[in-house]
């Protein structure tokens, strides 16, 4: 079982999908047992259901529903805030993986 679920969303969850990738590969390099996976948007009340993350990552793309989504999150215990546009048009894996940790160690 993963030490932590890390929960990405975006319009459909697929521009995050090489994202996703390069966390992995970020997470494996320093010894960390991550599950990392990306979404819809639509499907994190589900997600809050039942995977349960330990932090939700939005897109860029949807920062314009920060403030309907944290409320979601806050209501379910799981810290939120939206991916650095330049870590995501860059696609930098390590960058976004160290911000999750950061959101989950507060």
């Amino acid at each position: 079982m993963a030490e932590k679920i890390i929960m990405l969303a975006c319009s459909a969850g697929m521009s995050t999908s090489l994202l996703v990738s390069k966390m992995q590969v970020a997470a494996k390099e320093n010894g960390k047992d991550y599950e990392i996976f990306a979404k819809s948007t639509a499907d994190i009340d589900q997600e809050f259901k039942t995977n349960t993350p330990d932090v939700l990552l939005l897109g860029p793309q949807v920062a314009y529903m920060r403030e309907t989504v944290q409320k979601k999150a806050d209501e379910a215990g799981i810290p939120m805030d939206v991916i650095n546009m330049a870590d995501y048009g860059m696609m930098n894996g390590a960058n976004v993986l160290k911000f999750a940790e950061e959101l989950m160690e507060r």
